[in-house]
């Protein structure tokens, strides 16, 4: 499975919940790469054209976080991937939907073809190899479970170990950093586990989450989770923030 070269204009973080992945961006996707293993979680730098690549021998799967309600008001794609859409009879429509013109599809009346981007926009796009892109957006599994062994290890945040205020903030939970004490936050909270099962209790109920799974925890419900079986237990635990999604930080 390959994702097409595309960009947000706010924040798309991804963690590995299984398989072996292989991450690569620019704008003819050769400007750098990364291959990322089961835990690892990449905040891509906004501004960049990135894919994504299934590279293991088995089934894989990813989650992803966004900032915003709607990526930024769509999602931008480079313009070879237009052009190639469109040699097998794909049309993207301006309203970022994809019409099949072999299904006798056609744009609807008042919708556009989605324009190519311009040589003059590309050009303003940077490139960051490599090894600028790694240190300030790449956190590897083993190390938060080490980091998180005490206490939630912050992992994206102004303060975090990927410095970012993308409009939610990232914590890494283990069964060493999880409490039974309830607490709330004043916005909404998602709730991911890696590994392991999770029981999330809250006044009035309980639920059990399993790798995979996703909860939204509304805002100010006082809750707690923690691990409800023996062996490896991580968790990714987004919370919003009140900083408007947009273009990654440079603070």
């Amino acid at each position: 499975m390959t994702n097409s070269l595309h960009d947000h204009h706010t924040a798309e973080a991804f963690f590995v919940l299984s398989g072996k992945w292989r991450f690569f961006w620019g704008r003819w996707g050769d400007a750098g790469e990364v291959t990322m293993e089961e835990g690892d979680i990449f905040n891509i730098p906004t501004g960049i054209f990135r894919g994504f690549e299934n590279i293991g021998t088995d089934y894989g799967m990813i989650m992803a976080i966004l900032g915003g309600d709607d990526a930024g008001g769509g999602v931008m794609w480079a313009p070879q991937v237009i052009e190639n859409a469109a040699e097998h009879g794909l049309i993207l429509g301006e309203n970022g939907k994809l019409y099949d013109t072999k299904r006798q599809q056609k744009l609807p009346d008042g919708v556009a073809p989605m324009p190519l981007m311009s040589d003059e926009e590309l050009a303003k796009r940077p490139e960051p190899t490599t090894a600028e892109v790694l240190p300030n957006h790449v956190a590897r599994y083993w190390d938060l479970m080490a980091l998180a062994d005490k206490k939630p290890a912050k992992v994206i945040g102004e303060n975090g170990i990927l410095r970012d205020k993308p409009g939610f903030e990232v914590d890494f939970i283990t069964r060493g950093s999880a409490s039974e004490a309830k607490a709330a936050a004043k916005y909404p909270t998602v709730l991911m586990p890696m590994r392991g099962h999770w029981c999330v209790t809250w006044d009035g109920g309980t639920a059990t989450l399993a790798p995979g799974d996703t909860m939204s925890v509304p805002e100010n419900l006082a809750h707690s989770v923690v691990p409800s079986m023996t062996g490896e237990a991580s968790l990714y635990r987004i919370v919003a923030t009140g900083d408007p999604a947009g273009l990654t930080w440079k603070g």
